[in-house]
């Protein structure tokens, strides 16, 4: 028999050990099983268009409810357009480290590549049922569809709504609906009314369905991308035009996923994250969102275009009514999701993003991240350590904004502290040339790795389809 005292220092030697494995991880649920993942991924909505962030103009009582249940996170970052951000999102790298810089369109060669680990890949392996329900946009050629890159299921439109073409069959500009890797139904503009309803539908299923078991659901929305079609519930119910409209029913789907879950018993098992992939059009004007004290917008690197109104939610595990602003981002969801369910990244995958988990348990409030990268296209615009900012290159306003020559497209490179000014007004290099050296000395660092001009040896090559066709008999090419 052991001496007591053994006893007692084997026991201690397995608290510290158990202390140390889960130290950046979310200990196992009380019933042994693995947290519940949802992912909510809505497409150009800015950083003030929902109560939670300032937005005076629509109304968001779910999301203003999750908020306060929940965590606020003011600084988590996105990509300027909309393949790059998913691309982040799925693998946790920089778009442009796996070949996706900018925007696919329907029938072309490249795509995601398949041989690219994503969250789904890594999750399925550790047990998760997984299902992608809403927009791809990562390649619409069958070598590129979620079902080919984790995830078991896919319910959705492959590409943005307004990449319409004329079908032979219906004779009108239409996008396809797709389940799995077949066209489901085609939808012409009115058709699309329905697809926040239906994917909603499909997600409160999916839940249901697989209640006893871990499961992860990414629900990259169509809304609030041009054009705008809220469902005839919601249309002209607003008083912010078509875009508060579909705001509203993008609330209401966040409160029928919410609801799905505390009616399953799955609220206190289950991490639900809300973001969006970039910022607003707004250049569209009365149908595009807003920035709110951000300047800048959709397709540019200024904070407006990239910095997304974010909230984490878990009751009972993420502090109700709780904000951070530590830098984060899309490439942090990976490594996150993945430690949270008691899995490894592999090492030999060099990925961009960090595990946040200690920011959403409340264990930190400080960023893992030394700094974050503004990539647009494969350009590296800025980088921002702590509260500053540099400028490394000329700046748009946002996708189809004329720029006036005296504005931001300066040449010279520029420092902001977004701590003392949120809207990038101030070039303070002058008086932190300490600053500039050492962020400039940063953005170095990874301009060696992802490369100038040609790609540098920490680019992996995105997918290709030598001959790309179409999901369904066309008469004209794109009408976007």
């Amino acid at each position: 028999m052991f001496p007591l005292a053994a006893v007692f220092d084997t026991r201690f030697v397995l608290v510290v050990l158990i202390g140390l494995f889960y130290s950046g991880s979310v200990l196992p649920l009380a019933d042994g099983g693995k947290p519940n993942f949802v992912v909510i991924f809505i497409d150009d909505m800015g950083y003030g268009d929902i109560g939670p962030f300032g937005s005076k103009l629509n109304s968001t009582p779910h999301l203003d409810e999750m908020c306060v249940e929940g965590m606020k996170l003011t600084s988590f970052y996105a990509a300027p357009v909309c393949s790059a951000s998913r691309a982040q999102l799925l693998t946790g790298s920089y778009a442009p480290r796996v070949s996706v810089p900018g925007v696919f369109f329907p029938a072309g060669r490249l795509g995601l590549n398949p041989n690219e680990e994503t969250v789904a890949d890594y999750l399925s392996r550790l047990g998760y049922a997984t299902t992608c329900i809403g927009k791809w946009h990562l390649g619409d050629q069958r070598e590129f569809l979620p079902t080919r890159q984790g995830f078991d299921h896919y319910f959705g439109i492959p590409y943005s709504n307004d990449m319409q073409r004329v079908s032979i069959v219906e004779g009108q500009r239409v996008v396809p609906l797709m389940r799995d890797e077949q066209v489901a139904d085609l939808l012409e503009d009115e058709g699309q009314r329905r697809v926040t309803r239906e994917y909603t539908q499909e997600a409160v299923k999916f839940i249901s369905e697989h209640k006893h078991e871990p499961f992860f659901l990414y629900m990259p929305h169509t809304a609030m991308h041009v054009p705008l079609f809220p469902h005839e519930d919601f249309k002209g119910k607003s008083g912010n035009g078509a875009y508060g409209d579909w705001v509203q029913e993008v609330d209401w789907s966040v409160g029928q996923v919410l609801s799905a879950l505390k009616q399953n018993g799955l609220d206190k098992n289950t991490l639900v994250l809300f973001t969006s992939d970039n910022g607003p059009w707004a250049s569209k004007g009365a149908a595009g969102g807003v920035s709110g004290p951000l300047r800048g917008s959709k397709g540019g690197t200024l904070e407006g275009g990239v910095r997304e109104p974010t909230i984490a939610w878990w009751p009972g595990t993420i502090e109700a009514g709780s904000h951070c602003d530590a830098i984060a981002g899309t490439t942090d969801i990976l490594p996150t999701l993945v430690a949270m369910a008691g899995g490894e990244v592999r090492p030999e995958i060099k990925i961009d993003g960090k595990d946040i988990s200690g920011i959403l348990l409340g264990k930190t409030t400080d960023s893992p991240h030394q700094a974050w990268h503004y990539f647009k296209g494969n350009t590296l615009e800025a980088v921002r350590s702590g509260p500053w900012k540099l400028a490394l290159k000329p700046q748009s306003l946002g996708m189809g904004i004329r720029e006036k020559p005296a504005d931001l497209l300066v040449k010279e490179v520029r420092l902001y502290n977004l701590d003392e000014e949120i809207g990038e007004l101030t070039n303070v290099a002058d008086q932190h040339p300490d600053v500039v050296v050492r962020l400039q000395r940063i953005a170095d660092e990874m301009l060696a790795d992802i490369g100038v001009g040609a790609k540098g040896s920490g680019v992996r090559p995105p997918g290709v389809v030598e001959n790309p066709v179409t999901l369904y008999p066309t008469r004209i090419r794109n009408k976007r």
